[in-house]
């Protein structure tokens, strides 16, 4: 099991948070004028990384917040957790 740490709670198990994908994501500036393919991208295309990840959970049997965990994807474990809008934290070796 994992225990991912909240930025404003510390250090809870995994079982109070919920996954909510891939992070940093932005949304379309010209929302109408996507095409359906444009939309299905934006909708349903993510990158499938196997290493550091960055990804966005939230504390729901907790303080209820969203925030970004960088997680390695193939050894489970937790590398870094920043709050929503800050700027990723530097990992050794580059990863983000």
């Amino acid at each position: 099991m994992l225990d991912i740490t909240c930025p404003w709670c510390g250090k809870r198990h995994e079982t109070e948070f919920r996954y909510g994908g891939e992070a940093h994501i932005a949304r379309p500036e010209n929302p109408s004028g996507l095409s359906d393919a444009d939309w299905a991208d934006f909708l349903f295309m993510r990158k499938n990384t196997k290493g550091p990840f960055a990804e966005r959970w939230c504390h729901v049997n907790g303080c209820r917040r969203w925030f970004n965990v960088i997680r390695n994807t193939a050894s489970h474990e937790i590398l870094a957790t920043y709050r929503m809008g800050e700027t990723p934290p530097k990992l050794p070796g580059g990863a983000t």
